[in-house]
């Protein structure tokens, strides 16, 4: 079972995701700031990571920072899921590696699953 984080401070949003990968399959932990993504990250060991930008006690860029740093979270491919448009969003990201940039209310739920299913198949 492909395993999926999703480090998203708004509730509503998360278990909206939660709900839409579940119902495809996939086995879903939650984060509600970036510092407890980063523990969540190193503990569940996912497969695949979507990460808000603006939260609390840690924003997603510095999450997404100290997640590569370490050898277990270095090639996780991460879609940043966020309503910040890419060319606000921090500069850092281009160096970070990510997979994607997905600006919330652009994409439906299953249009989201669909872009993770199409990431990982590639």
């Amino acid at each position: 079972m492909t395993k999926i984080a999703i480090i998203e401070d708004d509730p509503a949003i998360s278990q909206m995701y939660r709900m839409k990968f579940e119902a495809d399959g996939f086995d879903v932990q939650l984060a509600d700031n970036g510092k407890r993504g980063v523990t969540l990250v190193e503990q569940f060991h996912p497969d695949f990571i979507l990460l808000d930008l603006q939260m609390p006690e840690m924003n997603g860029d510095q999450a997404l920072t100290a997640i590569r740093k370490e050898d277990w979270g270095r090639d996780i491919p991460v879609i940043i899921l966020t309503n910040t448009g890419q060319e606000e969003s921090p500069k850092s990201l281009q160096n970070l590696g990510i997979t994607g940039y997905i600006v919330k209310a652009e994409l439906t739920p299953r249009q989201v699953v669909q872009r993770v299913k199409d990431a990982l198949a590639s």
